[in-house]
């Protein structure tokens, strides 16, 4: 098994990791807290792990690329759809600290609960919660300065613009790419797409 540390430092060399403030939450929220203890000998291996309910704790490299393209810091406010076993909303909880906050939504009532106690095995405050997902996707009616989707969607899932403030960031898989959005202005978003990845579909 390779240890945190060479997972870490191979990501930075390939990199996929850069940061600073990134690399750090990686080497505090340790994956080995979500990640089921059937799989123990595999945690710091650069690979998806099932985590029941068909579902998968994303490859390492893969949520480090993807925070780096969100870009959150200090005192954000992240939705994190799709958080699974809870690693992603933990990583960001970290980033953002206690001035910011972090919720994760989830589908499946037995990952909300596992998220929730792999969450508390950390002892982050209030400004991170997991919760079921409505009927809708994301919080209507709610306006985030970062959204992370860790489940591929069809096509781009124009309502999440609405959910996300002036000058904040979208990342999210689209079919086999990943997609960022930055919102300039009410009516217009930039956007970048990087190919080659593949995830679990988005349902909503």
């Amino acid at each position: 098994m390779e240890s945190k540390q060479e997972l870490i430092d191979s990501m930075i060399l390939r990199g996929m990791l850069d940061s600073p403030h990134i690399i750090d939450a990686f080497r505090e929220v340790d994956r080995k807290y979500f990640v089921p203890e059937s799989f123990e000998d595999h945690i710091y291996i650069d690979a998806p792990l099932p985590i029941g309910n068909n579902q998968t704790i994303s490859q390492p490299s893969t949520v480090a690329f993807m925070l780096e393209k969100l870009e959150p810091g200090e005192g954000d406010k992240v939705l994190d759809i799709g958080s699974g076993s809870g690693w992603t909303t933990a990583l960001l909880c970290h980033i953002v600290g206690d001035k910011g906050s972090v919720t994760g939504l989830e589908r499946m009532d037995a990952l909300v609960d596992q998220g929730e106690e792999n969450l508390a095995k950390l002892q982050f405050g209030s400004h991170c919660r997991i919760q079921r997902a409505g009927a809708k996707l994301g919080l209507p009616g709610e306006q985030f300065d970062r959204i992370l989707v860790s489940a591929s969607a069809d096509e781009i899932p124009e309502e999440l613009f609405l959910q996300l403030k002036i000058g904040g960031i979208l990342v999210i898989p689209v079919r086999n790419s990943i997609f960022k959005f930055k919102k300039v202005s009410d009516t217009y978003v930039e956007r970048e797409e990087f190919y080659g990845f593949v995830f679990v579909p988005l349902i909503y």
